[in-house]
């Protein structure tokens, strides 16, 4: 694992999107798969190892890389980075400097991100702010940010359509 994603983890182990456990206000929905669906979170690389077979975690292939399905319940420390910063993501904005924004996929499940930023702990999301401008410092992290980006950007542009 690079310096980077070491860093970014190690800014979000203990924060978290409430002063509280956020998963008591929605039952932890971010932590488990719809009936029949098998869905994860996305590593960011280098975090693979941390999973490969560890017992009750399963790593899963996909378009943008490599997914964790976790047991359902884990401590925070356990958790990979798209977790830790979950229903946020970092972004680099067009002037280069590093913005938070509310993931696009969060809002189907996290009542926090129907709510939007400002119903976080501020704290919270300047570690996200902070977790995007480390990654940006290895080419490997910001490299998956860039995917990430454009996954987001696609997934706002279909939500656009079905708003209208």
């Amino acid at each position: 694992m690079d310096q980077a994603l070491e860093k970014a983890r190690e800014l979000l182990e203990t924060l978290t999107p409430l002063k509280r456990d956020c998963g008591r206000l929605c039952g932890a929905r971010c932590c488990a798969s719809l009936e029949g669906e098998e869905t994860g979170m996305l590593l960011f690389p280098g975090e693979e190892a941390c999973y490969a077979g560890k017992p009750g975690w399963k790593l899963k292939q996909a378009e943008t890389g490599t997914l964790v399905i976790c047991p359902g319940k884990c401590e925070r420390a356990e958790r990979p980075l798209s977790c830790r910063m979950f229903p946020l993501l970092p972004e680099r904005a067009a002037d280069g400097s590093i913005r938070v924004r509310t993931d696009a996929r969060a809002r189907a499940v996290c009542p926090l991100a129907k709510q939007g930023i400002s119903a976080m702990d501020p704290a919270f999301t300047e570690a996200v702010r902070a977790a995007g401008e480390v990654l940006m410092t290895s080419a490997r992290q910001a490299d998956m940010m860039e995917k990430i980006r454009k996954e987001q950007e696609e997934l706002r542009s279909i939500q656009r359509e079905w708003r209208r």
